[in-house]
């Protein structure tokens, strides 16, 4: 049976640094890291995993959560945070749960199953969550954020986002403009509504209640209100969408009431899911650094686990607006 201090020898190391790689520690460079796993390799070398968590108590498993596995923005995010773990020598546990307070996967943590948690989702009034925040258990919220919370967070810059897309459509030109919203409980959903409309307002060019609409990160609510609006008789010719299902589901709201995208209606979107970029809807969106994200929450994470009076930290990555065909590529420079 190949044994660590074999791996030890054969990459030219010490047992120690191999434990430390293991372990998914940070204190060992990348290059001395990538020869222990290669040295892992050709040895055919397979840790112990019960026994290994007997000796560190750690699991070296990471739970990961979300609340709708449906929309299309989860899978990449889900990619990246799994090869941000890979490269960490961590496993992942997915919960897909209904309920973003995640009490499955909380119960988990208590019980010793998984070292720490990232979730992906969360909404204000997650009372559970809350109470585990507070007690300083090893949680990293990633992609939203909660306001209430002094905890660790890898978000992006929603607020800037929704700027930048006022700016973008009142520079080309747009008066009469539209917004399908997202559920108010999510940080980004508010986020990205609260930096869209305060900058529409000093524009000069106020949001109208008439032109606002019910998306709810959903594509068959968002084709509903997009034709909604489409019907007005002094309708939108520009709707911002707060994330990208939203905005697809808006584009098939459009064509299916004769309107051409973007001769008729301008649409965007926010994330850039791989979809927005297909040539069937090409939509112009907002992006998020998601890979960049996912590596800085595995990060804090497991800084977290291995010390847990660490003080909580927040990281906020810039957004970026891509002008796609949906906006007729029109940019601002």
């Amino acid at each position: 049976m190949v044994t660590s201090r074999d791996v030890a020898q054969l990459a030219g190391v010490s047992q120690m640094t191999v434990s430390r790689v293991l372990q998914g520690s940070d204190k060992v460079a990348a290059a001395t890291r990538e020869r222990v796993l290669a040295a892992m390799q050709e040895a055919g070398y397979r840790p112990h995993a019960a026994a290994r968590t007997m000796r560190t108590r750690r699991t070296s498993t990471v739970g990961v959560v979300v609340a709708d596995i449906t929309n299309p923005f989860y899978p990449q995010l889900l990619e990246a945070v799994g090869q941000a773990l890979e490269a960490a020598c961590q496993r992942m546990v997915l919960w897909n749960a209904p309920d973003p307070g995640g009490s499955s996967a909380l119960q988990a943590l208590d019980e010793g199953t998984v070292d720490g948690l990232i979730f992906t989702t969360i909404t204000e009034g997650s009372d559970q969550l809350a109470d585990a925040l507070q007690r300083g258990e090893p949680i990293v919220l990633l992609h939203r954020g909660l306001d209430s919370l002094d905890c660790d967070q890898v978000t992006t810059d929603n607020l800037t986002g929704g700027r930048a897309v006022a700016d973008y459509l009142v520079a080309t030109g747009h008066t009469r403009i539209g917004f399908l919203q997202g559920p108010e409980l999510t940080s980004t959903a508010r986020h990205r509504e609260r930096g869209f409309r305060d900058r529409l307002a000093e524009l000069g060019h106020p949001l109208a209640a008439e032109l606002t609409g019910q998306g709810g990160f959903a594509h068959d609510l968002a084709r509903s209100a997009m034709r909604e609006l489409l019907a007005q008789d002094d309708p939108p010719t520009a709707v911002f969408c707060a994330n990208d299902l939203t905005a697809l589901g808006a584009v098939d709201g459009a064509v299916s009431m004769g309107r051409r995208v973007p001769e008729d209606v301008w649409v965007i979107g926010y994330d850039d899911i791989a979809m927005a970029s297909w040539d069937s809807y090409d939509i112009t969106t907002v992006r998020q650094p998601i890979a960049e994200m996912a590596r800085a929450a595995v990060h804090l994470l497991l800084e977290r686990v291995d010390d847990r009076s660490l003080p909580p930290r927040k990281e906020q990555f810039p957004s970026e607006l891509v002008v796609r065909s949906s906006t007729a590529r029109t940019e601002v420079r």
